[in-house]
Order: C-alpha cells, then sequence, then structure tokens
C-alpha cells in the first residue's frame, strides 16, 4: 500500500530528540502504520539555504497531520516572539491539518511560563494526550493513529478477536487445549460436544475459522503459542512493597498462553501474595480460607482485563499489587456507549472481543453478560472494602481496589499493638507465605487438587512451584507414593516437621491481650462489654447497641472483641451455627467491672 499520509512531529528540539526518533522509527516500522504513514521530523531534514523555520512550515503545508510533543519548554523566539512550536501549531490551525497533541507529566512549577499561556489558550478545543515516559508515549500515538485510520476508513473496525492472520494454520492449534475446554464447558454449561470432538468440527461450531484459517479468537482461546502471533498479549504481574511504582521490583512475572493460561496464573500471583487467613478444621478437611480480598473479585477483574483488551495496542495488561491497593492497568478503552458511571449499575454488556467473550463464558470464566462489574462491587460490600475505582485514560483503561489491610490502620488506630493488623477471629490464622498456607490447610492425606481448591488456586504449575515443591524440599511435606510422584493417586500430608510448624504457626497468631492495655481497646468495644449479660446471641447484643447492619457488626464488634480476647462463642466447632450465643471471657469480665 501507498504511503500517502504525511505526519509532522513538532516539539522543543533539545527536549524531545530521543522521542522524535523513536516515534519515527516505531511508527515507520509498524506492520500496520508502516503501510499508512510518512514521519517527517527534525533529525531528517537535509541542509538548506532556506531558513530552517520556512522549511518546516512550508511541511506543514503538505502535511495531513500535524503532531505536538509539549513538556516543561517553551522554546526559542523568533523575531515575531514565539517560539518554531508555537508557530509550527499556529500554521497547522490556520490550515486546518488534523492536530494531535501530547502532553508530559510535569509539575507546572518547573514549566516555562510562556508555555503555559500558549496551552491555557488551546485547550477549549484540543484534547491532549498525557503521558509520563517513551512506553506510554508510543502506545497513545498508536492509539491516536488507529483511530485516524479507523474513522476514515481505511482499516476495518470489526472485532479483533473475529479477524484472522494468514499465517496461521490449524497445526497451531493445541489438542489438547481443546479437549481441556470441553471438558470445563460440558461440566460448567452442559455444552454438547465431548472433549474427543477434533478440532476442526469444534472451530467450525463455535465459529472461529475464516475460511480454513483459525480467527484471531482461536488463536488465543486454544493456540500452542499464541504469542508467536500476537506478542503483547501477555499478562504482566508485580509487587511492590509501598504504594508507588519504584524499582527494583521485589517480584516481577511475564506470563503467557492462552486467555485461559494468562487470567490463571495472574489470579494465582496475587492470591498467594495477599493476606490469607485459614482456621481450623470444621469437619474432615474442610478448613476455612479467607483473603483480604475475594478470589472471585479477583479473579473477575483479570478476567474482564484480558477478555476486553486492545490486542492491537503495543501495551500489556498490567496486575500490580501495592501496600495499599490492588490494581489493574489494561490497554484499550471504554465502548463510547460505556461512560465510568455505569460501570456501577446494571449495564448492557459491549465485549470488545465478543468471540473470546462468549467461549470464557462456556468455561466458566464469565458470568452473565453484564453482570462483572455488579458482582465485584456486591462482593466488595460483603467482604466490607471499599468499592473498586474505575478511570480511563487515552489508551489505557485502570480498575483500583484498596487492600483490607490498608483500611484496618485507619479505622481502629486504638487497637493495642500487640494486636496484627486486620486481626480475625481466635480461631483463624494470619499466614503470609504459600508454604504456611498450604502446611494450615492440610489435613491428613490430601490431593493436589482438593488443596488447590481450598486455597482457591487454579494455575498447577504456579501452585506446584510455589506451594507443593517447597514444602517437600524443608521437610515439612511428603508425597504418599513418592515413588510415583505423577501418579493420579498422589496425595500428600504432613511430615513431623510440618505437624510441628503448624502448632508453631497457631501459637505465633494468638492474640495476647494483657490485663494492662484496657485504656487501649478501642471505644466500641468498650461499649458493647457494658451490654454483655451472660450468654447472648447477636442480634440480641446488636438490638442493645441499636445496630442493625449484621456484616459490620461482626467485623468491627464481634470478631475485634473475640481477637481481644473479650469475648468467646458458646459453640467454637460451629462459629455459624444458629443457635451461637457468646459470652464475656476471664479478661472480658474484669474490663467490664473496671468500666463499672
Amino acid at each position: 500500500m501507498r504511503k500517502d499520509i504525511r505526519l509532522f512531529i513538532s516539539s522543543v528540539q533539545s527536549e524531545f530528540s530521543k522521542e522524535r526518533i523513536a516515534l519515527r522509527d516505531f511508527i515507520q516500522g509498524n506492520a500496520l502504520l508502516g503501510k499508512f504513514f510518512t514521519v517527517f521530523i527534525f533529525e531528517d531534514t537535509p541542509a538548506e539555504d532556506r531558513k530552517p523555520d520556512s522549511v518546516y512550515l512550508d511541511e506543514i503545508g503538505r502535511s495531513d497531520i500535524y503532531l505536538g510533543l509539549f513538556g516543561e519548554k517553551y522554546g526559542r523566539k523568533n523575531s515575531d516572539g514565539l517560539s518554531a512550536t508555537h508557530a509550527e501549531f499556529n500554521e497547522a490551525t490556520r490550515l486546518g491539518v488534523e492536530r494531535l497533541v501530547f502532553r508530559k507529566r510535569v509539575d507546572e512549577a518547573i514549566c516555562d511560563r510562556e508555555l503555559l499561556h500558549f496551552l491555557s489558550g488551546t485547550s477549549s478545543d484540543l484534547t491532549y494526550h498525557p503521558f509520563t515516559d517513551l512506553p506510554q508515549l508510543l502506545e497513545a500515538v498508536y492509539s491516536a493513529l488507529i483511530r485516524y485510520l479507523e474513522t476514515r476508513k481505511l482499516i476495518v473496525t470489526g472485532p479483533f478477536d473475529a479477524s484472522s492472520t494468514q499465517k496461521a494454520t490449524l497445526d497451531d492449534i493445541s489438542d489438547a487445549k481443546i479437549s481441556e475446554f470441553l471438558v470445563r464447558a460440558r461440566n460448567t454449561r452442559g455444552f454438547p460436544l465431548d472433549e474427543t470432538t477434533p478440532k476442526l468440527d469444534l472451530l467450525k461450531h463455535l465459529d472461529l475459522l475464516d475460511e480454513e484459517t483459525p480467527k484471531n479468537a482461536a488463536l488465543l482461546l486454544f493456540g500452542e503459542k499464541p504469542q508467536k502471533f500476537f506478542i503483547t498479549s501477555e499478562v504482566k504481574c508485580m509487587m511492590f512493597y509501598g504504594n508507588t511504582v519504584t524499582k527494583p521490583i521485589p517480584s516481577y512475572q511475564i506470563y503467557k498462553g492462552t486467555v485461559f493460561e494468562m487470567v490463571d496464573q495472574a489470579v494465582d500471583f496475587i492470591m498467594s501474595r495477599v493476606d490469607c487467613y485459614v482456621g481450623e478444621a470444621i469437619k474432615s478437611n474442610q478448613v476455612p480460607v479467607e483473603y483480604e480480598i475475594p478470589q472471585q473479585v479477583v479473579r473477575e477483574a483479570i478476567v474482564n482485563a484480558v477478555a476486553h483488551r486492545d490486542y492491537t495496542s503495543n501495551g500489556s495488561v498490567q496486575v500490580m499489587l501495592f501496600r495499599d491497593r490492588f490494581e489493574i492497568w489494561n490497554p484499550g478503552r471504554l465502548p463510547s456507549a460505556l461512560s465510568i458511571s455505569m460501570l456501577y449499575e446494571p449495564h448492557t454488556s459491549i465485549p470488545a472481543n465478543p468471540l473470546i467473550a462468549e467461549e470464557m463464558y462456556r468455561a466458566g470464566y464469565i458470568e452473565k453478560a453484564g453482570s462483572g462489574t455488579i458482582d465485584m462491587l456486591n462482593r466488595c460490600r460483603e467482604a466490607e472494602i471499599p468499592e473498586p475505582v474505575f478511570s480511563t485514560e487515552t489508551g489505557q483503561f485502570t480498575i483500583s481496589f484498596r487492600r483490607k489491610s490498608s483500611l484496618t490502620d485507619q479505622v481502629t488506630p486504638h487497637v493495642t499493638p500487640q494486636v496484627p493488623r486486620m486481626i480475625k477471629p481466635h480461631d483463624k490464622m494470619r499466614l503470609d507465605s504459600p508454604q504456611n498456607r498450604l502446611i494450615a490447610v492440610l489435613v491428613g492425606e490430601m490431593s493436589r487438587i482438593e488443596l488447590m481448591d481450598l486455597l482457591e488456586l487454579r494455575d498447577r504449575k504456579s501452585f506446584m512451584d510455589n506451594y507443593i515443591d517447597p514444602a517437600i524440599q524443608s521437610g515439612a511435606v511428603r508425597m504418599t507414593l513418592p515413588d510415583n510422584p505423577r501418579s493420579k493417586s498422589q496425595k500428600y500430608c504432613l511430615t513431623a516437621i510440618g505437624e510441628k510448624r503448624k502448632k508453631e504457626l497457631t501459637v505465633q497468631v494468638t492474640v495476647q491481650v494483657t490485663d494492662q492495655v484496657t485504656d487501649q481497646v478501642a471505644d466500641h468495644l468498650m461499649e458493647l462489654l457494658t451490654v454483655v449479660i451472660e450468654e447472648m446471641s447477636s442480634a440480641e447484643i446488636m438490638s442493645k447497641l441499636g445496630l442493625s447492619h449484621k456484616p459490620s457488626f461482626r467485623t468491627n464488634y464481634i470478631n475485634q472483641a473475640i481477637a481481644q480476647g473479650l469475648l468467646e462463642m458458646t459453640i467454637p466447632n460451629k462459629p455459624t451455627s444458629s443457635k451461637q450465643k457468646y459470652r464475656l471471657t476471664a479478661k472480658g469480665k474484669q474490663l467490664q467491672k473496671e468500666i463499672e
């Protein structure tokens, strides 16, 4: 295709020389953009007798797009009192040339006053695309140029996943992944085809073939190596000790594979690093496990990012865990028919990749259309964490969840320092490492599937690498069939070392509240102590305190009182029994007397 769209890049030369060259190389080297655009930058201008300013202004007259980069500097003024970038912008405006303006995020206090004055006079009729570094600039420019081509109908605007690449063949589709999907779909949605169905028949049934060529959706769902065709179809997972993106990154993984594999790996990355609480076995192998952010919330957010991302973008899905929040950055933008406010209420489903979304639904990764964000909101309320915050900038959609541990520091500042943050009832342990979590839930002999189900994990390799193998190597866990490690009958159990470690974990998390901390007990717990008489149900105590919201009462009153050794259950082995009541402990009774 002939390159007939001329693009002029304007900036203060000394400020963005690296960015201009990178943009030229990126656009002309991109498989799609390079077919349409010819880029003009200062560095490519041959030496001439004419003044540079006149050369650049003439070039704007021959260009279809003006692309301006602005940061801190205004630039050297000419005889008319204008910088070259200002004059070039004015010329593009006068000639009616398409203007794309990108502004670097900088502190305005260090910006040239003339630049701020110039930009303030142009903001009413322009959209400024913000960026912080070169990768963000490249992504923002790519998105803007794709939209330019779309609006002029120079490229097909149908869903990415319904298109195909002529390089792909049926050999690029995995028979094993097809079979695994069929088992899931049958078990989850009653899909009519069984796991012996040939891949050609399945792809035809799902409308995932373009004649004999697999569509992009087929490669991302069932491909042997999807990244062979879509390099940026990956999920980058990072954990930071603080609240900002800083280097070095303590934990960083890049996950590839099918959309199912990327979701499972990314979810397990987060679940292995957020706070986890494990209780005692109620009966048989039923060990209660609770995470500070519900697994269903994490899963739904990551599924949405992978299913609805813009696969034409050079960006990747980024899943990040900070000290105070869990956040996902997703290349793409909301459909024009949806707004941020609409995500907080029931809304129409408008999937960016409808073929991918449909098969993720069949496999049980997505529930009914349009319910994903509502489910997340409801589960956050049930877990008593704030609703997620949705936001969108050019080329990127972000969702952010506050971590529960960061909230407890603000809500209960008067709790004694001996009590860990986000403490749970006395029968639950807070566990940080994957190995300790495995030891805590392992009761008797249990299979890998049983253990993964208890810990709400899905990725087998991640589970073996981060949970089973380290526990076996440390001597805490052993295989029941050590001579046949891959046996389908393989189970795992604690060794003497593991049993000892389990007891140590229980002691380690036992809350010690001494008689000397009366003045450190929160006011609302002191109020609780004044109303408890003999044995009382939660409803009776709530009535005495004039409270009506049961989840908040349980978290802020009952659980905290039990954690501090002030209150105990009358039926401790059945925490959720309808006959459950509560009474003061010896410490609680002593504090009650002191209050009186």
